[in-house]
């Protein structure tokens, strides 16, 4: 539960802070589909961490797919950063994303399989 309030926080935001973005990371977007079309995925998968969280025995399969989004992020972050492509400042919220992923795992092992009727 706690994964997906604090993604609806952290992304909601962004809808609205295109100009912002622009500023602390120029050059402007060039290509707003893509800002945009990824906030909104984003805010899907918020929404999907919500769900799971409902009900975890039901969701558990989808938990492995949860760590596969949050370690896309965290192996794409360190590796622009690591070849001069981004900021090391990126490396913070991936740092996010990495302790969530530890946690998505942790429910994983900790939730039992769901009862087949």
């Amino acid at each position: 539960m706690a994964a997906g309030i604090y993604g609806l926080i952290v992304v909601v935001p962004g809808f609205f802070s295109e100009a912002r973005y622009a500023e602390m990371f120029p050059p402007a977007v060039t290509h707003p589909e893509l800002y945009y079309g990824f906030y909104a995925v984003t805010l899907a998968w918020q929404l999907a961490f919500l769900v799971i969280a409902r009900d975890p025995e039901r969701y558990r399969p989808l938990m492995w797919v949860t760590i596969v989004e949050k370690a896309g992020f965290v192996l794409a972050a360190l590796w622009l950063v690591s070849t001069g492509r981004s900021p090391r400042i990126t490396l913070a919220p991936a740092a996010g994303d990495f302790v969530l992923g530890i946690l998505f795992w942790w429910a994983y092992v900790r939730t039992r399989e769901p009862v087949v009727a």
